[in-house]
């Protein structure tokens, strides 16, 4: 199945219901589950400090999209989430800062609303739609994936979202579409990016792609909360993609535009670095990335490390898109 939803989900792959009770009893519960591991106590002691993370009430944005009535259970094959102190707390987002923590500070400033995501480029029914109308057209769902980053680290992450294929296909494609070009928010009135080009090491602003036939791939998702709750700015609110088989990077955050294109476009990390960072950045524990082995990841909130799964355990899925392909070559 490439997604669950709650009525899915058998006992035993459902995470301790204690950390899913409710919207207020969540935070306690995450914490109250982390002290009973000692290395996960001190992960979150010395490497995830505490942040104040605005809510949506605090800042003033209601939680369209995101039902009250949301499920409270998640779970994948097994696998227990990751807890939301560490999803919110360890975060790779450049233009709020280069290391794992400043995000979670730096980013509460991201204005979220109003928000608009346009959708044009070769397509019949080109169209800018806001939060609220994707929230009508596309009702978001529980949606429990993977997330492999290519620094050899690993989540397990109940996201809401929706189909991001829906999202194309009422676009009406045209013919000579072939790619779908993304690109994140850059302006300053929305206080993103916060850092300079310079101090990132990137272009602004950032853009990602895909093949039109994998973004129409049922995993693709746009997601809009975590957890049931609003995505918070350092997760790339107010919108994001999640591919949960390639490396995080490639699940540009903070979306504005989606353009459907002939020719492979530009992608951020490609065009910094193209030895270390292909266009596809399908997860591979086959193809070592030049400075570090992809064999293993560190699942964050745990000590040992795991084995990395060829396309991030989602292979039965999306092996097919990639036939004939040589994925040591095509990385």
């Amino acid at each position: 199945m490439l997604f669950k939803k709650a009525d899915d989900i058998k006992s035993s792959e459902i995470t301790d219901e204690r950390v899913y009770v409710g919207r207020r009893n969540f935070l306690r519960g995450a914490a109250l589950a982390a002290s009973t591991v000692a290395t996960g106590l001190l992960y979150r002691q010395l490497l995830a400090p505490q942040v104040e993370v605005a809510t949506p009430e605090a800042a003033g944005v209601d939680a369209a999209g995101v039902p009250e009535t949301a499920p409270k259970r998640w779970g994948l094959d097994g696998e227990e989430a990751t807890s939301y102190q560490d999803i919110t707390h360890y975060n790779n987002f450049y233009e709020f800062g280069t290391d794992k923590y400043s995000p979670a500070r730096r980013a509460q400033a991201l204005v979220t609303r109003p928000w608009a995501v346009a959708v044009d480029g070769l397509v019949n029914r080109p169209k800018v739609f806001d939060l609220d109308e994707l929230a009508r057209l596309f009702p978001p769902e529980d949606r429990i994936y993977r997330l492999r980053c290519v620094e050899a680290w690993s989540m397990v992450v109940p996201w809401l979202g929706f189909s991001l294929g829906e999202l194309i296909r009422l676009a009406e494609p045209q013919g000579g579409a072939r790619y779908v070009a993304f690109e994140t928010a850059n302006d300053p009135r929305r206080k993103i990016p916060a850092l300079s080009e310079y101090e990132a090491g990137l272009d602004w602003p950032y853009v990602e792609g895909l093949r039109l036939d994998e973004a129409l791939h049922p995993l693709a998702t746009l997601a809009v909360g975590i957890y049931g709750k609003p995505l918070p700015p350092q997760n790339g609110a107010p919108i994001r993609l999640v591919v949960p088989w390639k490396y995080g990077f490639k699940s540009i955050k903070s979306v504005v535009r989606i353009t459907l294109v002939e020719r492979m476009p530009p992608t951020s990390w490609n065009r910094t670095n193209s030895a270390e960072y292909g266009f596809f950045s399908n997860v591979n524990p086959e193809v070592p990335h030049p400075r570090w082995s992809q064999a293993s990841e560190r699942r964050i909130g745990e000590y040992a490390r795991r084995r990395t799964l060829p396309f991030n355990g989602y292979a039965e899925q999306v092996a097919h898109l990639y036939d004939g392909m040589d994925l040591k070559y095509y990385f």
